[in-house]
């Protein structure tokens, strides 16, 4: 499922505070992102149609639940990501970043044990 990046805003708040109100959607992205109502309702209802948030109702009011996980979701974006800028390759994409951007020992060291891991359940 591909979320855009309005989209992606808009499930940050369902991530982060699961069963909020459309009032309270429109309330906070029109606070932060200037939004109108119209906007943020829209993408309210392309993300149910998606299935990546379902609706339930709640009196006069709908609250709004997320149905995919953030850590799902991202990984679909980083899938997609490696895809269509590096051909697939995983090895491109962090020789890329660490062309750019130093790593931090810890983050070298994680990166290790992680692969360290991933090495030894291929072995097992």
């Amino acid at each position: 499922m591909y979320i855009t990046d309005a989209e992606w805003a808009v499930m940050e708040l369902a991530w982060a505070k699961p069963g909020m109100t459309g009032r309270e959607f429109v309330d906070s992205l029109a606070a932060s992102r200037g939004w109108s109502r119209s906007t943020t309702l829209t993408l309210l209802r392309r993300l149910e149609d998606k299935g990546a948030v379902r609706a339930a109702e709640r009196g006069r009011a709908r609250e709004y639940y997320p149905v995919t996980e953030r850590e799902d979701a991202a990984m679909s974006e980083t899938a997609d990501l490696i895809d269509r800028v590096y051909r697939g390759s995983l090895s491109q994409l962090v020789s890329t970043f660490t062309k750019k951007q130093a790593l931090t020992r810890t983050e070298i060291d994680e990166l290790y044990s992680m692969l360290s891991k991933m090495e030894s359940e291929q072995d097992a």
